[in-house]
């Protein structure tokens, strides 16, 4: 899942950032109305956590300017600061439930099971489990939520990391290795040249 946090309080802004991190997601973060818009429309986010008190263009004129564009850009939900994290996280979670983005139910597609409240993944019909790290989850996820679909690298790297982290050459396979050693040769298939899946219906 990807995130834009539009925060102009660098202390806050950090905050969050690194406790969305921690929970698998990869957030870009930007701290004033224009970077905002601009970004709103050229990346496709699941959830714009959007300042309405920004510098220059504040959190209104950017919330029409994504409305105006046509996206599906309605206010889910507000929360008043301070805020606590348990709360801001919770809130995300039904934001996605509502979108569709399964953050809780568990994924499945018939063969490979991912928890997304713990970070689980196993075999249907085993009771084995394998504990993934934020990075395994959030590639695993991205293929779980398209099941049948080949994800192609960059599509894969864009649900993993944020702006302006840097991204190793190899970094995807190194993490389908290791997904693969826990689940299985087959879980993920490649694609010569395209990318990379997981089986539709088993």
């Amino acid at each position: 899942m990807r995130i834009l946090l539009v925060e102009d309080d660098v202390m806050i802004a950090e905050a969050v950032r690194d406790t969305l991190k921690d929970a698998a997601y990869a957030v870009d973060w930007v701290s004033n109305g224009t970077a905002a818009l601009s970004g709103a429309l050229c990346h496709g986010y699941d959830v714009v956590l959007l300042d309405l008190g920004l510098p220059g263009q504040d959190g209104f004129s950017v919330l029409a300017g994504i409305r105006r564009k046509g996206l599906d850009g309605g206010a889910d939900d507000y929360i008043l600061k301070p805020f606590d994290m348990s709360e801001l996280m919770a809130r995300i979670r039904a934001v996605l439930r509502r979108k569709g983005g399964s953050s809780e139910p568990v994924l499945t597609n018939g063969v490979i099971t991912l928890d997304p409240a713990t970070h689980e993944a196993g075999l249907a019909g085993t009771a084995a489990t394998f504990q993934l790290s934020n990075r395994e989850f959030a590639l695993l996820e991205a293929l779980m939520l398209r099941p049948g679909n080949i994800l192609s690298r960059s599509d894969l790297e864009e649900r993993i990391y944020g702006w302006g982290e840097e991204v190793e050459s190899n970094a995807v396979e190194f993490l389908i290795h290791a997904l693969r050693k826990k689940l299985g040769s087959d879980a993920i298939r490649n694609v010569r040249g395209v990318g990379w899946l997981v089986s539709k219906n088993g």
